[in-house]
């Protein structure tokens, strides 16, 4: 296959330190079948220096019914006559793809995950030694699947789209029930529309999960753009993910929703960016503040020559800067005492 577009040898981004958001770049099924775009995903996510490259695992014969329909946003981005189940049978991966793929990306020190549509598919994937499991929101109401998750001893990660409070509620109710901790569930706020457009996001949705549930909470982003997903990790997400292409041209139901390679190294200097901004909530002069205290505060100054004895009074004294010597805040302790010494115009008041 040839690429519309070739990525750069040379990482686009400076070498970021990694903290604490999780950041997933959701390579979903924008490989369209092929290996080859599969693996130069994978480099996307690796030069852009992301956490986890995720893709998406499923039987087609197991996902959907023959005759089942296309959703409104894949019929307009894979148009066409065939059914959901022949688009999906020809975005199917092989175990042996799968293995390497995850070769592939476990040589670059990269977390491979995929999100299993179905319990033979999460079966095939937890054999092949994934790290946590991601569960999907089509899969959020599918009560056999969560059963077998919850019992498969790792972290899970739950998106949200489509879901109730209560429908939330009671899927971590099934995890919790057949052997999951609630401390190893992150759940992720999701609008399931390709792309998700502002109105629909609701971003304040994913504290409110996290505050009734009690959960590590994140945001699955659907949305054009980076902005969203940065303001969410501002809000307190620990985990962002976020679909991403080699060419938002290629056909295929996903691509459009999707970031290029240097809008997914800007989300993840961003995300980075604001982690550090965000801080520890402590207010407290920083350092470098510190050095311009002095220089943008003020003191208690002299405004005409004082003599020793004189009275200190509105007449004599003002607020200037540089703020090394007497605070302003002793301006009432300081009026109507007597000075201590001689004061030359624009000196610096001392006791």
């Amino acid at each position: 296959m040839l690429f519309p577009k070739i990525f750069p040898q040379a990482p686009f981004l400076r070498q970021i330190p990694k903290v604490s958001t999780l950041i997933i770049a959701e390579a979903g099924v924008n490989h369209n079948g092929d290996i080859k775009l599969a693996k130069k995903l994978i480099e996307i996510a690796h030069q852009s220096q992301v956490d986890v490259v995720k893709f998406q695992t499923f039987l087609a014969a197991s996902l959907v019914t023959r005759d089942a329909e296309k959703a409104e946003y894949q019929k307009k981005l894979s148009p066409g006559t065939e059914s959901q189940f022949e688009m999906l049978q020809k975005l199917e991966l092989s175990e042996q793809q799968h293995k390497d793929l995850k070769e592939y990306a476990d040589a670059k020190s990269l977390e491979f995950l995929s999100t299993g549509f179905d319990i033979e598919s999460m079966q095939m994937l937890i054999n092949l030694g994934i790290e946590r499991i991601k569960i999907p929101s089509g899969e959020i109401t599918n009560l056999p699947y969560l059963r077998f998750i919850a019992t498969q001893e790792k972290e899970i990660i739950l998106s949200t789209g489509m879901s109730t409070l209560k429908e939330i509620e009671d899927a971590l109710s099934v995890l919790e029930k057949n052997g999951a901790k609630l401390e190893h569930i992150t759940v992720l706020h999701c609008t399931t529309n390709y792309p998700a457009t502002m109105d629909e996001v609701n971003l304040s949705a994913m504290t409110t999960i996290g505050r009734e549930f009690g959960v590590k909470f994140g945001y699955s982003d659907h949305t054009i753009g980076i902005e969203v997903a940065i303001a969410a990790v501002a809000l307190g997400a620990t985990v962002i993910e976020k679909h991403f292409t080699l060419d938002r041209n290629l056909p295929g139901p996903d691509h459009k929703a999707s970031l290029e390679p240097q809008e997914l190294g800007l989300l993840v200097e961003g995300i980075r960016n604001i982690e550090v901004a965000v801080g520890d909530g402590i207010k407290r002069p920083t350092e470098s503040e510190l050095a311009n205290k002095i220089v943008a505060r003020k003191s208690l100054v002299a405004i005409r020559n004082i003599q020793k004895g004189e009275l200190f009074s509105e007449e004599n004294l003002a607020a200037k800067r540089p703020g090394s010597g007497i605070s302003p805040m002793e301006w009432d302790s300081l009026i109507g005492t007597r000075a201590a010494k001689d004061f030359l115009k624009d000196e610096l008041i001392t006791r």
